[in-house]
């Protein structure tokens, strides 16, 4: 739905003249504090996060546990896709000081899922090498939890929607320019909700799995430049998209100073600190098979499914009524929809 305003964004940043794109959904898994990439163990973490994918979902992850064999469900539209993906939470801050959370929007031709995000591969094709799919263990973090400014080479993407209709079309037309767009979350009301696009990085240095910031063995390309030498293997662009329905908290419930009332788990109301975590878990060669293939998967359709394997013959996919069955219950045990005098795990607001 959004994809086409985002197409130049990821034109440049990868220098491409065409791209091919995997978009499907993927449903919620659980929702608690766990972080088992950053606080490996660590029951709860410090702060909410929304998971979807595959529930081999545990509190470490071992990396030497191949999850695409040890998991039995995923979320997500393709059946062979046992990753698991992972947010902060956005909670609503009412003008009495209290807190709730807002609930996702399933995604336009994606609405038979239950909330959750929207996932995106994508892979150019005037590359100068392959794209090499990841393998087992892989795992990277897009974004910083602490940031409240704009972070180099790395952006969020916001966009305030006006309303949208029955069949989940949004205004303004999210096909249009991306000149609607912000790197912070938008300041005014938000009847048809706020998406957000998170981007991965897509050049890897071919040796580490992971590294001890989640980071270092990832890297963004220079705008309109190859992969840097240092991280010479392209990798598939890896974006999530959540769309928050910010419509149930309408203006009576604004600080009455009209200031903009939204805050991720984390404690950051600017939207520059929103990141998220993968955790490569797809079963066998499929993924490499589609990269390869160049394969384009843009919309889940109503039952029955109409792409696959018209639209890629290397991926298996499952109905959305049989994603959504696939659900853990809360390890880290806490309220999830009630009325909160702060934010889960008391995380403070801050601004810088």
């Amino acid at each position: 739905m959004l994809w086409s305003s985002l197409i130049a964004l990821v034109l440049v940043a990868r220098n491409a003249e065409a791209i091919h794109t995997l978009r499907f959904a993927c449903s919620q898994l659980v929702t608690e504090r766990l972080d088992p990439l950053v606080n490996p163990g660590k029951n709860p973490s410090p702060h909410m996060h929304q998971i979807v994918g595959g529930n081999a979902f545990n509190t470490t992850m071992d990396p030497s546990n191949d999850i695409g064999e040890t998991a039995t469900c995923t979320t997500c539209t393709f059946s062979e896709d046992f990753s698991n993906y992972w947010t902060a939470v956005l909670y609503f801050r009412a003008r009495n000081g209290t807190f709730k959370r807002v609930p996702q929007i399933a995604n336009q031709n994606l609405a038979q899922a239950e909330g959750g995000m929207t996932v995106y591969y994508i892979s150019p094709d005037n590359t100068t090498s392959p794209i090499t799919a990841f393998r087992p263990g892989f795992r990277m973090l897009a974004g910083t939890a602490e940031n409240r400014k704009p972070e180099s080479g790395f952006v969020n993407l916001y966009r305030c929607y006006d309303s949208y209709d029955e069949n989940m079309f949004f205004k303004p037309n999210p096909m249009g320019i991306a000149a609607t767009d912000t790197t912070e979350l938008p300041k005014s009301f938000c009847g048809g909700g706020i998406r957000v696009n998170t981007f991965f990085p897509t050049c890897w240095n071919g040796v580490d799995l992971d590294t001890p910031d989640h980071k270092s063995h990832v890297a963004y390309p220079d705008r309109g430049a190859p992969c840097p030498a240092t991280h010479p293997v392209e990798i598939p662009q890896v974006f999530i998209e959540t769309i928050w329905d910010t419509e149930k908290f309408d203006k009576s419930l604004w600080p009455e100073d009209g200031s903009q009332p939204f805050v991720f788990s984390q404690g950051d109301p600017t939207g520059y600190g929103h990141h998220a975590d993968y955790v490569f878990g797809w079963k066998g060669d499929g993924l490499q098979k589609a990269m390869d293939a160049r394969c384009d998967v843009y919309d889940a359709s109503p039952e029955p499914l109409i792409f696959p394997p018209e639209g890629c013959p290397h991926l298996k996919t499952q109905s959305q009524k049989v994603a959504n069955q696939c659900s853990q219950r809360q390890v880290a045990v806490e309220p999830l929809d009630e009325w909160l005098d702060a934010l889960p795990g008391n995380m403070p607001i801050t601004y810088s």
